[in-house]
């Protein structure tokens, strides 16, 4: 009995994803593909690997399986990596915002480690203004930002373009007399301007109840009903409930996603910038 890598990636995709149609768009498969190799892979084992409840969880065997195939997986990644693309060694200093961290990049960067172990990623979080101004000193070779204009730098590249929300419990916009408290990270930062541009366009009166840096941290703040926050639609919690545009409630503009950097001479900068791209593109 042997274990190929394909079989191994979507049982991995399965198991951090919790969800056949996850683990499908994670290893660029269908569904009823990553469902067959999983079905494979038990026939091998001889026994269950996945409780199929409302929620895929582990079996004792899945358990034993998962470091073994976790082990496999980064062996194979890092003889590819050997033979198929022996130039891709150096350094990569790379800004984000923290809340794309804690949300799209761990496992991105966790990957591409795994894919590339001889690059070394040093990688900071810092609010967007700040990671513009430190990227045009030279301090990092790319950086992840939310722009107005993603055409204004010359080697910036549109990642996304991503619509903002109001956030949090509609009842805070019904009051013409009570200012509208606001749970926004601290400046600089383009959510906030954009949504205190939005409420000043309307007339309406707004305080500011929460501000943090850490987006674990505004999200807390909504959950315990201090007041209302700006984020993008994809990064809405599912218990989140998004406040729909009215006469009285302000659109927010669109914010744009993009990856900025220096110049194409680092092979390096260029490998890590085109697999964040791909990972981080919407799927048509």
């Amino acid at each position: 009995m042997s274990f190929d890598a394909l079989t191994l990636e979507c049982f991995l995709a399965v198991t951090e994803t919790g969800s056949f149609t996850k683990a499908a768009n994670k290893v660029g498969r269908t569904q009823s593909a990553v469902s067959q190799q999983i079905s494979k892979l038990e026939n091998q084992i001889g026994n269950p690997l996945f409780f199929r409840d409302k929620k895929l969880t582990l079996t004792s065997d899945g358990e034993i399986l998962l470091s073994y195939a976790r082990k496999i997986i980064h062996l194979n990644r890092e003889a590819m990596d050997r033979f198929k693309q022996p130039e891709l060694q150096g350094e990569v200093r790379f800004g984000l915002p923290e809340d794309f961290a804690s949300v799209f990049l761990s496992e991105v960067l966790t990957e591409y480690a795994s894919l590339h172990p001889r690059i070394l990623l040093n990688v900071e979080c810092d609010l967007t203004l700040n990671l513009f101004d430190r990227f045009k000193k030279k301090e990092f070779d790319l950086v992840l930002v939310k722009m107005n204009r993603p055409e204004d730098f010359p080697n910036g590249i549109d990642v996304w373009t991503e619509a903002l929300e109001w956030v949090g419990n509609p009842e805070f916009f019904e009051s013409d007399d009570q200012a509208i408290p606001l749970v926004l990270s601290p400046q600089p930062c383009v959510y906030r301007a954009r949504a205190i541009q939005a409420l000043e366009q309307k007339n309406k009166k707004w305080r500011i109840v929460f501000s943090s840096h850490s987006y674990a941290g505004t999200i807390a703040a909504v959950k315990a009903g201090m007041g209302i926050t700006v984020l993008p639609r994809n990064m809405v919690p599912h218990e989140f409930q998004i406040i729909r545009i009215t006469k009285d409630i302000p659109p927010l503009d669109d914010t744009h996603i993009s990856l900025l950097k220096h110049h194409d001479q680092n092979l390096a900068v260029n490998s890590f910038e085109k697999f964040v791209v791909e990972k981080l593109k919407p799927q048509k």
